[in-house]
């Protein structure tokens, strides 16, 4: 089970952090897949069923691969690579403990923050997810590549999961990638810079305030997130879209009485 003092961090702070939690050997497979994903796409100009796969937005962007022009990749925690990450048993000690024994994984996303590619404003993931019950839902941010300053880390506000869920205004930038939304009315003076190396895993509540920052290095900022929650959630729907669903929240059992599911 998770360490006492991480859940009373993650209680007071609303994150854990893990250093070295996986090798850097699972990121790079996760890498490899997901580019295999996106180049057959583009080359047979067919997404594989049940993924989505979401281009940067920003104007005048430039690439040469075809991940060059991608920001994100969804559903994917059904597939070999990333289920497999789900199943270690330490994952499902930390969901036992701070969701219960019943857990559904219902989202997954490989984030390409390439170069150049704007951060996500600050907001919290509640925001996305309109859910009965809605809490807990617990995130799980894998960096695949290392996480800088320069590269556009993670930032968060600890203790801010207490708040509720803040009025969410669309990202005022042009051109910015399709859902980014920001927090305005929101102090974040007390901000903390997340610095991570690949194979460090950050777990987060989905109430945390937290941003990225853009990429101002020359090379790819890479992670897996996975967001996680009690069996039985039922997805209500956008109620300013008529009840429509976001089809990348896709329910799939992980744990049921403690134990994982194959």
């Amino acid at each position: 089970m998770v360490a006492l003092m991480q859940l009373q961090g993650y209680t007071t702070d609303g994150f854990v952090r893990t250093d070295s939690f996986a090798s850097a050997d699972i990121g790079e497979a996760m890498l490899d897949e997901v580019v295999t994903i996106v180049r057959q796409a583009d080359e047979d100009d067919v997404v594989p069923s049940g993924i989505v796969i979401a281009p940067e937005s920003q104007a005048g962007w430039a690439g040469e691969k075809p991940e060059d022009f991608i920001s994100k990749v969804f559903t994917l925690h059904d597939r070999e690579e990333f289920a497999s990450f789900l199943h270690d048993e330490r994952i499902a000690a930390v969901l036992q403990d701070l969701i219960g024994p019943d857990v559904d994984c219902f989202l997954s996303q490989f984030i390409f923050k390439n170069p150049g590619a704007w951060g996500q404003p600050w907001h919290q993931d509640s925001y996305y997810f309109p859910f009965v019950p809605a809490r807990p839902i617990v995130g799980l941010w894998l960096a695949i590549t290392e996480a800088t300053l320069e590269n556009g880390c993670l930032h968060v506000l600890p203790g801010s999961h207490q708040e509720p869920v803040h009025t969410h205004v669309e990202d005022r930038r042009p051109d910015a990638n399709l859902g980014y939304v920001e927090i305005v009315d929101h102090d974040m003076t007390d901000s903390v810079a997340v610095t991570m190396q690949p194979g460090d895993l950050l777990v987060f509540d989905s109430h945390l305030m937290h941003r990225s920052t853009d990429n101002e290095s020359n090379a790819m900022r890479a992670a897996m997130v996975y967001h996680c929650c009690a069996a039985g959630t039922d997805d209500l729907g956008f109620a300013d879209l008529g009840g429509w669903k976001n089809p990348i929240h896709q329910f799939m059992p992980l744990l049921r009485a403690g134990e994982l599911v194959d």
